[in-house]
């Protein structure tokens, strides 16, 4: 079967690799792809938003299933037109893909369902928002309605800070809209499903770094690092949050017309054993995927058809007693403006525990360079979480990029 998987970073190249494993893979596509998934697949220039041109080059070049990776073609309703066009497709459908796409929706799905999550107001004011922050203080939570690429939420823990997010999402212009939050205590991990709008199938757990530096300090970022599986997520809180939070959410999806169908991945705030949910998003995890991946390997595209055909009930994972843990590799001043094109030089990796997964990264005249801000996962496997850091870190050590910044604690939560 040949393969199509749509976008072009790090999540991607772990999806390539995957894949590519599988024997039943003949050829695998990605659109646009990167440098480093050119060894794994076949990048091409295909508009990724146009479902229609998708379409036609799924019927020019013998497509049997479609991956979408990142979560704007699902909020333009790709999906949708894929579906439409008889092509088995991995990713919700436009109605669906609001779970991520609004998080005012997320909370009425929510309030519908009784979803323990975090108490809510959502706001087109400004100067409402304003007086509501003022009155509840800090420290509190303001977000981006929309899609925001990972980077739309401000955890604020002083007025000022909480005051300046509001800034920033209102200068968007007319129609900007947020929803602000209370602050939620515990650790934070996530649970990634697979749906086919009646089944569901646990697909892995993990656990994020958001923040830039070392000690969870900085900024949010699209992520810094992530390992799987996530410790504090045992079978009893997994089997609590599926029957509190993800299948309530999905019975409210198929009462309104529209089943989910592809990845859920629920953000999950634990504490003393009790789950509830801190947002969802419609897509993998990067850079959870590219640890889930390592560890998964080709079995993740059968899973993944299997879904996409309505099978799901029949799919089984197998998982190895293993641990695995990915370090982003960034470009210096990331999540704010920082240098592209600066060149990488990669190490031989010889360990097939160990992958470097690339996110920002194109050819200049051969030579590898930087395009992005987040630009390489290094990931490796390992019989511990600390045998998978040690093992991470030290291929980390090999890469000779001057202008990347990583941080140096990814797992610190698990292993101290």
């Amino acid at each position: 079967m040949n393969i199509l998987i749509l976008g072009g970073g790090g999540r991607e190249h772990a999806l390539a690799w995957a894949f590519a494993q599988n024997p039943k893979a003949d050829l695998v596509f990605c659109a646009p792809g990167n440098a480093g998934i050119a060894e794994q697949a076949t990048c091409v220039a295909l508009d990724i938003l146009d479902g229609d041109k998708i379409l036609a080059f799924c019927a020019e070049n013998a497509v049997g299933f479609v991956m979408v990776g990142p979560e704007a073609p699902l909020a333009e309703g790709v999906a949708d037109a894929l579906r439409a066009g008889g092509m088995p497709t991995l990713g919700p459908g436009r109605e669906a893909a609001r779970l991520e796409a609004s998080k005012a929706f997320t909370k009425e799905i929510c309030a519908a369902r009784d979803v323990p999550t975090a108490a809510s107001q959502t706001f087109t004011d400004p100067e409402a928002a304003a007086a509501y922050v003022a009155a509840t203080g800090a420290p509190i939570v303001v977000k981006a309605d929309g899609l925001a690429a990972g980077k739309g939420v401000t955890v604020a823990m002083t007025l000022p800070e909480a005051k300046a997010a509001l800034d920033a999402i209102f200068a968007e212009g007319p129609g900007a809209r947020v929803v602000i939050e209370e602050f939620m205590t515990g650790e934070e991990a996530s649970l990634f499903i697979l749906a086919d709008g009646e089944e569901l199938l646990v697909l892995g757990t993990a656990q994020d770094h958001k923040r830039a530096f070392d000690g969870d300090t900085g900024p949010n970022t699209g992520g810094m690092g992530a390992y799987s599986p996530a410790p504090i997520l045992t079978p009893e809180v997994i089997e609590r949050a599926l029957a509190e939070i993800v299948r309530p959410t999905l019975a409210e999806m198929v009462a309104r017309g529209a089943p989910f169908q592809g990845v859920l991945y629920a953000g999950l705030m634990i504490e003393d054993g009790r789950p509830r949910l801190v947002e969802y998003n419609v897509r993998l995890g990067d850079p959870e995927i590219q640890a889930i991946a390592l560890r998964l390997g080709a079995q993740l595209f059968d899973v993944f058809l299997a879904c996409a055909e309505g099978r799901l009930g029949e799919a089984r994972l197998n998982w190895a007693s293993d641990h695995a843990l990915t370090v982003v590799m960034a470009a210096r001043g990331y999540p704010g403006d920082h240098a592209r094109g600066e060149p990488i030089g990669l190490p031989e990796i010889e360990d097939p525990r160990v992958q470097i997964f690339h996110a920002g990264t194109r050819l200049a005249e051969g030579r590898l360079v930087s395009n992005g801000g987040r630009v390489l996962n290094v990931t490796a496997r390992g019989a511990t979480l600390a045998e998978a850091r040690d093992r991470a870190y030290a291929a980390l050590a090999r890469v000779d990029w001057p202008g990347g910044f990583a941080r140096s604690d990814i797992g610190w939560r698990a292993l101290g």
